[in-house]
C-alpha cells in the first residue's frame, strides 16, 4: 500500500510544512507518493525524495497555479482512485484545511486535523490531536477504509537523508465545475519574510511605546533573518499593519523561535503562538503572563535589552 501526500508549493518551491508532512508519512511503513500541482521545477519535485517520498506525481496544468481548493481536491481524488490510496496526508494549513474537507467528501474518508504523532494501529487507527489552541490533546479513532490526516506545523522534524524521488507526469481530468470559484486578485503581505512561512518571528507590543520605536524590532529581525509581528493592540492603534497581527484573531504562527518583546501575553496572543518551538519573552514587568508561556525570559526594558542583543549578533 502507498500513502499519498499533498505537497503545497509557493513560487515553485515546496513549503516546509509539506516537507514535514512527507517526513511524517515516511515514518509509516508504506511507500510514500507525493503530489505537486502547477508550475514546479522537476529538481524541486525530485528533492521530496530527501524527506522520504519514493515517487512524485506532477500535475502541471496552468490552472492549478492559483490555489483553487475545489480543483485541488478533484486532482487528489483522482490520484487516490488511480493508485488505490487509503491514507492521505497533508499539512494543517489554510489551504490544506480547505482541500482536505472537500476531499473527504469526494472519497468518503474520515478526517483528523492538528495531528501531532504517528498513528496508533494497535487497536484500529487512532491519532493524537492538539486541541483547545494547544492546551490539551485528544485521541481520535478514524473509521472507514480511507483516512485523511493533517499534520500540525512543527510536530515533525524534516527528514533530509532520503534518496531522490522519481517524478511522473499526472494528467487529471478537470472540468469547469472544478473552477466555479475563481481568484480575481491576490494581495500579498509586505516584507522579505512572511509570517506564516517564517522560521523565526520577532514581535513587539505596546511596551515599545510607539511606531517610531519599531526600528530596533526590524533591525533585530534582519539580523536573525526573521519576520516581524505585533500584538493586536499595536495593529489596532495602527502602529503596524494588520497583516502583522499575531494572535487568535490574527495570524497564527509556529516558528522554531518566537520573540515576544514588550508583549504582556494576553490569552488571545498566546493562542496564536503556542505552536512555536521556543518562545523568548522580553518584558520589564516580571509578573507579565507571557513569562508563564516562555521557554526563556528576560526581565528588562526592551530599549536596553534589544540594542545589546543586536550588538551581540554583529
Amino acid at each position: 500500500m502507498s500513502v499519498l501526500v499533498f505537497a503545497e508549493t509557493a513560487e515553485g518551491k515546496v513549503k516546509n510544512n509539506s516537507l514535514e508532512a512527507v517526513s511524517y508519512a515516511s515514518a509509516i511503513d508504506q511507500e510514500v507518493i507525493a503530489l505537486v500541482l502547477g508550475d514546479v521545477d522537476e529538481s524541486e519535485a525530485e528533492s521530496l525524495g530527501k524527506s522520504g517520498a519514493k515517487k512524485v506525481l506532477h500535475a502541471s496544468d496552468d490552472r492549478l497555479n492559483h490555489g483553487i481548493s475545489s480543483a485541488y481536491a478533484s486532482v487528489l481524488a483522482q490520484a487516490v482512485e488511480q493508485f488505490g490510496i487509503n491514507l492521505v496526508i497533508m499539512a494543517n494549513s489554510s489551504l490544506g484545511d480547505a482541500v482536505a474537507a472537500r476531499l473527504s467528501i469526494k472519497i468518503q474518508a474520515s478526517l483528523a486535523g492538528n495531528v501531532v504523532e504517528l498513528p496508533d494501529t494497535s487497536n484500529g487507527f487512532s491519532v493524537k490531536r492538539s486541541i483547545f489552541t494547544g492546551k490539551a490533546f485528544s485521541i481520535v479513532k478514524l473509521e472507514g477504509d480511507r483516512k485523511i490526516i493533517l499534520i500540525k506545523k512543527n510536530s515533525v522534524g524534516i527528514k533530509e537523508d532520503g534518496d531522490g524521488a522519481s517524478v511522473e507526469k499526472f494528467d487529471p481530468v478537470l472540468s469547469d465545475d472544478d473552477f466555479k470559484v475563481s481568484i480575481k486578485s491576490t494581495e500579498k503581505a509586505e516584507g522579505d519574510i512572511l509570517l506564516p512561512d517564517a522560521d523565526i518571528v520577532v514581535s513587539g507590543g505596546r511596551g515599545l511605546k510607539g511606531p517610531e520605536n519599531w526600528g530596533m524590532i526590524e533591525d533585530l529581525a534582519k539580523k536573525l533573518g526573521a519576520a516581524t509581528g505585533c500584538s493586536k493592540p499595536v495593529s489596532d492603534m495602527e502602529w503596524r499593519p494588520h497583516h502583522e497581527h499575531v494572535g487568535q484573531t490574527g495570524v497564527k504562527v509556529a516558528p522554531s523561535l518566537y520573540f515576544a518583546i514588550g508583549i504582556s501575553g494576553a490569552i488571545q496572543h498566546l493562542a496564536g503562538i503556542n505552536g512555536s518551538k521556543v518562545i523568548v519573552a522580553i518584558n520589564k514587568d516580571p509578573e507579565a503572563p507571557i513569562f508563564k508561556a516562555a521557554d526563556y525570559g528576560i526581565v528588562g526594558d526592551a530599549f536596553d535589552v534589544i540594542p545589546k542583543l543586536i550588538e551581540a549578533l554583529d
